[in-house]
C-alpha cells in the first residue's frame, strides 16, 4: 500500500470543522528517531528510516523529488526484513547493532502526541510535537502509485471543502532540520527533496 498525505496548519476553528463530525480511532505518544548515514544517502532521496517506540520502519519514496504533485507519497516498510532488504544490510546481529555497523546513526528525535480520526474515507492525523511544532495530516492509502493523481485530488478537494488553509507546510521532521540542523536542511534542498 502507498501513503498519499498533505500536510496543514490548523487555526483552531479550522481544527473544530475538521473534526465534527469525525470519528476518532485513538489517541498516543510515539517516539521517533530517525537514522541517516554522515553523508545523508537516505534523506537525499527522501527515504526515512525511523525507529518509532523501538520499532524499525522506512518510508520509501515513490513521489518525484520537489513534489512536482503536490503532497507526498510512500511505500511504507514497516518489517525488519524488508528494512534490511532495502538497505542490503546484513543479519549479523539486532538491526539497530547493524545500521550502526554500516554507518547509520540517529540524527533526530521526535516525540509527539498524536489523535487519529477517520472521516469521509480520509484518516486524519493532528501531532503536536515536544519541538513546538503541531501539524494535521489528511492521508489516503492507494495500491497503485498510477492512483496518486487522483488521491491528492480528493485530498485537496476534501481539504478545500473543510476550509483549511492549503499553502505548502514543512512536515515534522523537516521543520525540525530547519531549525536544529541547518547543514542537513540545506542538503535536502540542493538535493530537491524541500
Amino acid at each position: 500500500m502507498i501513503e498519499v498525505e498533505k500536510r496543514f496548519q490548523l487555526t483552531p476553528e479550522q481544527e473544530v470543522r475538521l473534526l465534527n463530525g469525525a470519528r476518532h480511532l485513538k489517541t498516543l505518544t510515539n517516539e521517533d528517531v530517525f537514522y541517516d548515514t554522515d553523508d545523508y544517502v537516505l534523506t537525499r532521496q527522501d527515504h526515512w528510516l525511523r525507529s518509532r517506540n523501538g520499532r524499525f520502519e522506512l518510508k520509501r519514496s515513490v513521489h518525484e523529488l520537489g513534489h512536482k504533485l503536490g503532497g507526498t507519497a510512500y511505500d511504507e516498510i514497516e518489517d525488519e526484513a524488508g528494512v534490511r532488504s532495502f538497505l542490503n544490510l546484513p543479519s549479523t546481529n539486532s538491526l539497530e547493532s547493524d545500521l550502526a555497523t554500516a554507518g547509520y546513526k540517529p540524527f533526530a528525535k521526535i516525540v509527539k502526541e498524536r489523535r487519529s480520526y477517520e472521516k469521509e474515507g480520509f484518516h486524519l492525523d493532528l501531532d503536536i510535537c515536544d519541538f513546538g511544532y503541531d501539524l494535521a495530516e489528511i492521508e489516503l492509502m492507494i495500491e497503485s502509485e498510477q492512483d496518486r493523481g487522483e488521491a491528492l485530488e480528493r485530498i485537496e478537494g476534501f481539504a478545500s471543502r473543510m476550509g483549511l488553509d492549503q499553502t505548502p507546510v514543512r512536515g515534522k521532521v523537516i521543520e525540525y532540520l530547519f531549525r536544529f540542523s541547518p547543514k542537513h536542511y540545506q542538503t535536502l534542498v540542493n538535493a530537491g527533496v524541500i
